[in-house]
């Protein structure tokens, strides 16, 4: 196996109507070594249950999607979303993984501003609490088409402004070829991330678009640089696993094998 494929990693969703033990199962059949759950398939099975499975199974935990959704209109609301991230920092913890990808959520009217203003305050608000458990926090910038319904933060270097109120060893970046590869400035951006990138997800703009939300597609099938941006990536200091992360219902009705496969080839192929 070559040393770019031992870096692979199934995000979850990439099969996501399929539980976490069939993914686990999928992972070992195919000699995938990471695997990146959701916290809603963590739940189906439960925490303890889905450590254990992981953990026999010999896979290793790259990432859990997610935490995040910081703004919300009251402060009820929004200090009941920084307990939720506890407890996704728990679950983080408990699956054996360092870094937990937060997707910071869109603003709650249209104020733009105070909603990143809030996403900044709940990062600061569970801080302590990720430290001690041993986890870091991975701001993930969205492409701007999700500004309005999932965040607020979509650009590398607002990202990266937002993580350098804290510090390196706690809270850094997750960065998404999906999400990233149209700024006619990413590679000047990435250079200014060393030291701060947590987690590369990899997928494909294809055209047109199959949809919004599932909207990806595998590797090669697109117009995404892939090659020149995880090359740029490792050049910034990261070299942990590179996680395939793909919304597409298409995908999602394709056995899961024929699915592992095919990732698997496009992987080596284009990444």
């Amino acid at each position: 196996m070559s040393e770019l494929l031992k870096r692979l990693s199934l995000n979850q969703i990439t099969l996501n109507k399929l539980s976490l033990k069939e993914c686990v199962d999928l992972c070992v059949r195919h000699q995938v070594g990471w695997i990146g759950p959701w916290r809603n398939k963590v739940a189906e099975l439960g925490l303890a249950e889905s450590a254990r499975i992981i953990r026999e199974a010999g896979l290793q935990v790259s990432g859990l999607c997610r935490g995040g959704y910081f703004s919300a209109p009251t402060a009820t609301e929004r200090a009941a979303q920084i307990d939720d991230n506890r407890r996704a920092i728990d679950e983080a913890a408990a699956l054996g993984t360092s870094t937990l990808v937060l997707v910071c959520g869109p603003a709650p009217d249209r104020n733009i501003d105070a909603a990143r203003g809030m996403v900044a305050d709940g990062i600061a608000a569970v801080l302590d609490h990720a430290r001690s458990s041993g986890v870091k926090l991975a701001i993930e910038p969205l492409h701007p088409m999700f500004a309005a319904d999932r965040s607020v933060i979509c650009l590398v270097d607002e990202a990266l402004e937002l993580a350098q109120k804290f510090p390196a060893e706690d809270v850094g970046l997750a960065l998404d070829a999906f999400h990233i590869w149209w700024d006619a400035y990413v590679y000047a951006k990435l250079e200014k991330c060393a030291g701060r990138i947590l987690a590369f997800h990899v997928s494909d703009w294809a055209v047109p678009l199959p949809g919004i939300f599932a909207a990806r597609s595998m590797m090669g099938a697109g117009v995404i640089e892939l090659r020149r941006l995880r090359h740029a990536v490792e050049a910034a200091g990261y070299s942990g696993p590179i996680e395939v992360e793909i919304m597409n219902e298409a995908l999602w009705n394709r056995p899961g094998d024929d699915v592992m496969e095919e990732m698997k080839r496009t992987f080596a192929e284009h990444v």
